[in-house]
């Protein structure tokens, strides 16, 4: 079955580490037969949350800016790839304030599949868990999401350490099985 997929990346830098792994998720699900749509954070205009609570009944919020096109994208997605690096055991600004906007909406994004990928200079997984757990506490405010899969990058510091290593593959064959 044909999905659509968008996937999330908050690399600051364009083919930076995480980055990359999008790339090789996106590859997988193309050749898979899959619509695939990358959204690279950092060309967008996402402004913090400022707590107004305006979204809470009127489902918008009041700020102009790419989020809106971002939410609609993400509530026609059947799965959502939500890619980051650790910055200091956690996900970085740029996929926490997407997170914190997704308010407006987030009672009609049900029933998705999601997938998590992080990039660290950090080796050990335990470490890891403490990212990843922030990506769960999004899914935890869901109806019925799916957790697919999670790839850890790991012992990658600088731009590009991430080729050649397992996470590459995992991130292919992730995409590829869609």
């Amino acid at each position: 079955m044909k999905k659509n997929v968008v996937i999330l990346s908050a690399s600051p830098r364009r083919n930076g580490n995480s980055d990359i792994l999008c790339d090789e998720f996106m590859k997988g699900a193309t050749e898979a037969g899959h619509d695939v749509e990358k959204i690279f954070l950092a060309d967008k205009n996402i402004k913090y949350c400022t707590g107004c609570g305006v979204c809470n009944t009127t489902h918008e919020c009041v700020q102009k800016d790419d989020m809106k096109e971002i939410l609609v994208k993400l509530l026609k997605a059947d799965v959502i790839v939500m890619a980051s690096p650790v910055y200091f055991y956690t996900i970085n600004a740029q996929m926490k304030t997407l997170i914190d906007r997704i308010v407006p909406q987030y009672t009609n994004l049900s029933n998705k599949e999601f997938y998590f990928i992080i990039t660290a200079a950090e080796t050990d997984l335990n470490m890891m868990e403490k990212s990843i757990e922030c990506f769960r506490g999004l899914l935890d405010c869901l109806e019925n999401p799916n957790e697919k899969g999670v790839i850890y990058g790991v012992g990658a510091w600088q731009k590009g350490e991430i080729k050649g290593t397992k996470a590459m593959k995992e991130a292919y064959e992730m995409g590829k099985n869609v």
